[in-house]
């Protein structure tokens, strides 16, 4: 009863503080190392107040047929835990998350649940536009090809 109550307490107190309530997209393009190097595209939409955000994010990573490389496409939703305020134009974060995954080679195909961590960086450039770098590791679940797939990207990104 005390902890629930400690944490309704919390919860009201974080609403009642006014925040900055912020929202960005990104937009990205990157590389998977898993199995060989290999583009990826995607794109991000995402808030937060103070030090915890929310992102959906939709990516996809290049087949390469002749290396025997599926592709991947993955949807997720990520929870963020980044730092309050920017350090000389920087915003760092972590994140986790989870979502539906399709791998394809050929005609092999898996779609499963995947889960997700990493961290990055958002860097300010001018105005509400910042350079987003990040990284992820993926962990797929079912009977992929590579049950672990690592992500490297940099993005455009829009605060408003």
């Amino acid at each position: 009863m005390r902890r629930s109550l400690t944490a309704l307490l919390a919860l009201a107190f974080v609403a009642a503080v006014p925040g900055r309530a912020a929202a960005d997209v990104t937009a990205f393009i990157g590389l998977s190392p898993t199995p060989e190097n290999r583009a990826l595209r995607g794109a991000s939409i995402g808030f937060g107040l103070l030090i915890i955000g929310f992102e959906f994010e939709y990516a996809t990573l290049v087949e390469d047929e002749t290396a025997g490389s599926p592709s991947l496409r993955t949807g997720s939703g990520n929870v963020l835990l980044q730092t309050p305020v920017e350090v000389s134009g920087v915003t760092l974060y972590g994140t986790t998350g989870g979502g539906m995954y399709r791998e394809r080679l050929l005609a092999l195909q898996e779609t499963s649940f995947a889960t997700n961590i990493g961290g990055g960086a958002k860097i300010r450039l001018a105005g509400p536009f910042r350079m987003r770098v990040d990284y992820r590791v993926f962990r797929l679940q079912g009977s992929p090809l590579h049950t672990v797939y690592q992500r490297f990207y940099v993005g455009a990104n829009l605060s408003f």
